[in-house]
């Protein structure tokens, strides 16, 4: 039986860090503060929002709704982004994505400022991932991924890694965290030739592709270690990731379950990212 990654204990130290930074900030009479952009009212975006507010009162960390209505323009919102851009006393933001039709999301992200991309929305975050520039913060999600192998001691240096997904948000920053720690990364996607094979060939696989149960026994090999990112409901109505793990989990060395791995991690990462934010605003 593969060990289970489970994201708690990875969330708890992640909290104790953002905790040793808050107590930081209050000596300087600074609240690391978030604003939350949120367009209408869906139902994922409000189970969000809740989450990650009773999650920042825990932390103490404030938290600033800014709602908009579902039939907004695009000129409306950048004008609440500027708003956010200028305010000095809010240090991180979280902008709900994707946005309605009738806005223009590439021009919204790419008009938060860097150093409060808390989730890395705009190119100019994502840049700094792929070029370890330092400039804004690495996707929270992609960051929770190295949390998860750094908590459980996962060796990546000189590793062979296979990411299943390619997508901005997950897929290929979540590679160029990996490569920067020395591994050897492929990534595949729904043009992979012969994708069971090289699945199996790695040591460490990420699958972020948004697939229910997408990955089976055929695809890992024993040793490795898979990190699920995917967030599914099956055709029973329960949650579940990309990798079938009832199959998998007899066969690999240690997986993350869905849930109780990954999605935890992820907003706990996002509440740091404002704390680090909050330290570098005020130092």
């Amino acid at each position: 039986m593969g060990r289970l990654l489970v994201g708690k204990d990875v969330s708890a130290r992640i909290a104790a860090r953002a905790r040793e930074g808050v107590a930081e900030l209050a000596v300087r009479g600074v609240v690391p503060t978030l604003a939350i952009l949120r367009i209408g009212e869906r139902p994922d975006d409000l189970a969000y929002e809740r989450t990650a507010i009773k999650r920042a009162e825990a932390l103490g960390v404030s938290v600033r709704q800014v709602v908009l209505p579902a039939d907004v323009g695009t000129d409306e919102v950048l004008k609440a982004v500027h708003a956010v851009n200028g305010d000095p006393t809010i240090h991180g933001c979280l902008m709900f994505r994707p946005m309605p039709a009738g806005v223009d999301e590439r021009a919204v992200c790419a008009a938060l400022a860097p150093e409060k991309d808390v989730d890395a929305a705009g190119e100019a975050s994502l840049s700094g991932v792929f070029t370890e520039s330092g400039v804004g913060f690495a996707p929270c999600t992609a960051q929770a991924c190295i949390e998860m192998l750094d908590h459980y001691e996962v060796p990546l240096d000189g590793a062979d890694a296979v990411v299943v997904g390619r997508s901005l948000v997950i897929g290929r920053p979540v590679a160029a965290l990996i490569l920067s720690r020395n591994a050897t990364v492929t990534v595949c996607h729904s043009h992979t030739r012969d994708l069971p094979a090289k699945m199996r060939a790695a040591d460490v696989v990420v699958c972020a592709t948004g697939r229910a149960k997408a990955y089976g026994a055929a695809c890992f090999a024993p040793g490795q270690v898979v990190i699920d990112v995917g967030m599914n409901v099956d055709e029973a109505g329960a949650l579940c990731g990309d990798v079938d793990f009832a199959a998998v989990e007899p066969i690999v060395d240690a997986i993350t379950p869905v849930p109780r791995g990954v999605g935890g991690v992820t907003t706990q990462v996002l509440l740091d990212h404002v704390v680090q934010a909050a330290l570098k605003a005020t130092a």
